[in-house]
């Protein structure tokens, strides 16, 4: 499936349900769709299923009830997936894939950084957007070479800042 397909398909489910502002709220779409622009570009670094990063990208929050102390949404948002797969849904990832995307949801906000490969870039892809919020991502606290490089977190805050990206 096309990755724009699979995007369409993602907010689809995740729009009927999400329970915040999902145009300007802090972890609405524009926060989604940032963490799949981060995921896309570490998941072409690693040996990892785009596919995980896109449905982490639109359901690790999707299932938040509030924008501050939420410390189940995570474990909501991979009860969700797991309907969503039950419901043929979710059909782009194996079983494996399937069970570290839960995984990745369920401790996406503990500040884990070991754990499998496509687990990290879920974990890296989310926290690259901290910017939102005016926090620069810690190289300690992410969990990829890739999102540990200095040019991508400068560039993670511009673009979670709404400033333009600088060119190579």
């Amino acid at each position: 499936m096309p990755e724009s397909a699979l995007v369409r398909k993602a907010l689809a489910v995740v729009r009927p349900v999400f329970r915040l502002d999902i145009r300007d709220g802090v972890h609405g779409v524009s926060h989604w769709s940032r963490v799949w622009f981060h995921g896309r570009r570490i998941a072409a670094t690693m040996d990892v299923n785009p596919a995980v990063l896109a449905w982490f990208a639109y359901l690790h929050d999707s299932q938040r009830r509030n924008d501050g102390h939420d410390p189940l949404h995570g474990a909501r948002a991979a009860d969700f997936a797991t309907r969503l797969r039950r419901e043929r849904v979710i059909v782009e990832l194996d079983a494996t894939e399937f069970e570290h995307l839960c995984e990745a949801m369920r401790l996406h906000s503990d500040g884990h950084v070991e754990s499998e490969p496509s687990i990290r870039a879920c974990w890296d892809a989310d926290r690259l957007d901290l910017g939102r919020v005016g926090i620069r991502p810690l190289p300690r606290l992410l969990c990829t070479e890739a999102a540990r490089h200095p040019r991508t977190i400068g560039e993670a805050c511009r673009i979670a800042e709404g400033l333009p990206r600088r060119r190579a």
